[in-house]
């Protein structure tokens, strides 16, 4: 109750704040109004760094592999100084129009909650990482209204980490359940991105195996990508503390006036791809903007997630997919939402390694269960794709990037990911 609260009002602070490039709109125009979004992007995000730093600095990016961290014993999670710069600078740096996904925050922040719970009471080291495992998947299904995903999120993200137990397991399907019940209280009921899609015939399935062989590459060239630009933020932070972060928040700055559909965490992004149907090459350019953007945002250390990212960037690529296969294909009865839907959880597959993850947090997410065949065909396709180009799942990389920064030999029963 307690993650799903505080979630739900961290999405209302965001939902509010995000409207300022609109009143900016109403005020300003021409170079001064991109100069002053610019300038507003800019110094959240220099603001947002500056907090983690001084505060908390394992607060920083998504705070996912900390949470497996501290559930394998290697990591601790400071509940008091976490939550706050986790609600503050996530606030800060998604509401200033990064590139960032606001369900990294909430899964930390619900293990924040869990962790000052176990240090008020007297817990052995399995209850203690039950729940933390409570507390994350709680704020997952406060996220995204999807308390089945954050069930599942559990079994397969940290089936390495959760002491699978009866009180356990029950204690992660009971804050679920609580969770959502005040996500939807506060925030309302209904899938967070509805979409339609009738029903795909069984001839167009092999396309959805290939769109998934295709999400396999794109997850696994993902994935390095944000390891590389991490890299090179942390190389540049030693010379020049804020300058990677300042650029790179008055270039998404600039972007939110210049090209809108590049910026933000995107999850209003979808539905209007939807409606507004546009052509193949506009839909590649768009990709490839929001990947970069999607890859410096992450890399510059503020608090933030990289779910709903991947669900926007994915959303790109499986309608500019659809559009290819309506030139190849001009008679075919395929629906453009169908491909959309099942590039969603196609690269969150690919990119995170967790396939049934990745086909129910679509399904809750747009509702859209008729897509739940071609969905699961491109799910299983870009998990079998991303194995075999010997893609590693996102958190585990970062988890051993965090120990390695630390000085951490993590053991190793705990690496193999076969």
């Amino acid at each position: 109750m307690l993650a799903g609260t505080i979630g739900s009002l961290f999405h209302l602070a965001l939902n509010t704040l995000l409207q300022w490039p609109r009143l900016l709109h109403s005020l300003l125009g021409g170079p001064l109004l991109v100069l002053t979004a610019a300038l507003v992007t800019m110094t959240a995000t220099v603001a947002a760094v500056a907090l983690v730093r001084h505060a908390a600095p394992e607060a920083g990016g998504s705070g996912v592999q900390e949470v497996e961290g501290a559930m394998e014993g290697l990591r601790e999670v400071h509940g008091t100084r976490v939550l706050p710069v986790k609600f503050a600078g996530g606030v800060a740096a998604i509401g200033s129009g990064l590139v960032l996904g606001r369900e990294g925050p909430t899964i930390h922040i619900g293990a924040s909650v869990a962790a000052m719970l176990a240090a008020r009471i007297r817990l052995n080291s399995t209850e203690r990482s039950g729940l933390l495992a409570a507390g994350a998947a709680a704020g997952l299904a406060c996220a995204f209204n999807a308390p089945v995903a954050g069930v599942l999120f559990v079994i397969e993200e940290t089936r390495r980490q959760f002491p699978y137990r009866f009180n356990t397991y029950m204690a992660v399907m009971i804050a679920t359940l609580f969770a959502t019940v005040m996500t939807q209280l506060i925030g309302g009921t209904g899938p967070d991105m509805s979409l339609t899609a009738p029903e795909v015939p069984l001839a167009a399935l092999p396309l959805f195996v290939l769109l998934g062989c295709l999400l396999g590459g794109l997850g696994v060239l993902l994935n390095a990508a944000i390891l590389k630009a991490l890299a090179f933020a942390s190389a540049a932070s030693k010379r020049a503390p804020y300058v990677y972060p300042a650029a790179v928040g008055s270039v998404v700055g600039g972007l939110l006036v210049l090209l809108p559909q590049a910026a933000t965490g995107g999850e209003a992004l979808v539905p209007a791809l939807m409606r507004e149907q546009p052509g193949v090459l506009a839909l590649l350019a768009l990709s490839a903007v929001r990947f970069c953007t999607s890859v410096a945002s992450y890399s510059t250390g503020v608090p933030g997630g990289i779910f709903a990212p991947i669900l926007s960037l994915a959303a790109c690529v499986g309608l500019a997919f659809a559009g290819i296969v309506g030139v190849i294909v001009p008679n075919g009865s395929f629906v453009p939402a169908a491909f959309v839907i099942a590039a969603m959880g196609g690269l969150f597959t690919a990119s995170v390694r967790s396939p049934m993850v990745g086909v129910v947090l679509t399904l809750e997410l747009t509702g859209a269960y008729e897509a739940t065949l071609p969905l699961l065909a491109t799910c299983l396709f870009a998990n079998l794709a991303a194995q075999r180009l010997g893609g590693k799942p996102i958190y585990n990389q970062l988890l051993e990037r965090t120990l390695s920064l630390a000085g951490i030999r993590r053991p190793d029963r705990t690496v193999n990911d076969d």
